[in-house]
């Protein structure tokens, strides 16, 4: 089974590039089997469709529009994505990707299984780094998506195992490689 984790959102405009932050962290913070892409679809929109095309699983990641307060986490279903049940706006490239699995659907490509997880963004004015508050979203976010991939039976994606240099080392003047 081929899993895509894509993230979707502009990048310049602060929260509504969650999706790209959140690929960003995974590949910072986690090493993935070959059977788990991450993709960074930022605007793309319909032109990412041979990604989604491609996979078994999908799992987008984006912001979404919805009476609710920033930084709420939303999971949508594919059936919610396909039958326009998703909150009024997902973002300035929503239509992209909703035309972009009716395409696949059409085409008898769209995966079995999708979600979309959604964000509530704080701030959406021009800027390339997260608020605060959904910069502290990032971890949550994270251990959500590996949660649902230990649920399909992809046991062996893990968090990186964090550097240990220490002071000591530093101070007597040793060389480590990274």
């Amino acid at each position: 089974m081929k899993v895509l984790i894509l993230g979707a959102g502009n990048s310049l405009l602060s929260d509504e590039g969650f999706g790209v932050h959140l690929i960003g962290y995974l590949q910072a913070h986690y090493r993935f089997p070959d059977t788990v892409e991450l993709f960074d679809a930022g605007t793309m929109g319909i032109m990412a469709i041979h990604k989604i095309e491609e996979a078994d699983y999908v799992f987008i990641v984006d912001t979404v529009e919805a009476d609710e307060p920033p930084g709420t986490l939303l999971q949508y279903g594919k059936d919610a994505f396909m039958l326009n049940r998703v909150p009024v706006k997902l973002s300035p490239h929503q239509v992209g990707i909703q035309e972009m699995l009716l395409v696949s659907e059409m085409r008898g490509r769209c995966p079995r299984d999708l979600v979309l997880i959604g964000i509530i963004p704080a701030s959406t004015e021009p800027g390339t780094e997260l608020s605060g508050l959904l910069r502290a979203k990032l971890p949550e976010t994270a251990g959500i998506l590996m949660d649902a991939l230990r649920k399909l039976g992809i046991t062996d994606s893990h968090e990186r195992p964090r550097l240990g240099i220490t002071n000591s080392l530093l101070q007597r003047g040793q060389s480590c490689v990274l």
